[in-house]
Formats: C-alpha cells, structure tokens, sequence
C-alpha cells in the first residue's frame, strides 16, 4: 500500500491545517486497515497522534486531544487529521501509517507514507 500525505505546511500559533493521506488501494481494501497519524519532532521518538479503526471508532491521544480530529472517507480510501489551535509544539514531520492492529503502534504499521513537514511558528 502506497501512502500519499498532503497539507503540511507553515502556520501561525493558533491556526489550523489539514492533512490529507490517500491510499493507493480500492475503499474495501482501505476500510479493512486502521489508519493512523504519527509524527515526529527533531530529536523525538516518533509517536501516534490519532488513529481511526476500520469500524471509525477514533483514538486522539491527549497531547492533542480537543484540537484535532480524525476522519476516513472509505470511499476515497483517504483519512484527515484535522488540527486546530496549533502550538510550536506540534512542529514536527507528520507521517500517515496504515495496520491491522489495535491500539495502532509503530510496530504493528504496515506502510508509511513519506511525511508531510508541518512547523507552527510566528
């Protein structure tokens, strides 16, 4: 599975951007993985983000939690991270990871898509 992430960028604290990560298979295929954003920051191991399960029960993990939001379109074999009230902190490459595991960890990815820079900054 090929991973196509988009959406990275430069933003001020405070603003927002959205990902986007299309999968290179049909929507069955895509709706069968869970689908997750990772990211790492210079220095950092990487970490997960947000996952979405193949029935689109969500995980946020708390760093971020209330200010971004996962979602799946099946259809367009194609999941979003949503990220509002960005801090310097959320400055970091942003990776799209697809598996069949649950919790979603590093570990249990099946495919990564390249990343997707994003740096919070005034």
């Amino acid at each position: 599975v090929q991973l196509q992430a988009s959406g990275g960028g430069l933003v001020q604290p405070g603003g927002s951007l959205r990902l986007s990560c299309v999968a290179s298979v049909s929507g069955r295929t895509f709706s069968r993985d869970a689908m997750g954003w990772f990211r790492q920051a210079p220095g950092k191991e990487r970490e997960l983000v947000a996952g979405m399960k193949w029935n689109n029960i969500p995980y946020v993990a708390d760093i971020v939690k209330g200010r971004f939001t996962i979602s799946r379109d099946n259809a367009k074999s194609t999941v979003y991270l949503q990220m509002n009230s960005l801090i310097p902190d959320d400055t970091a490459v942003y990776y799209c990871a697809s598996g069949r595991s649950w919790p979603m960890t590093a570990a249990g990815i099946h495919s990564w898509g390249k990343g997707t820079l994003v740096t919070v900054s005034s």
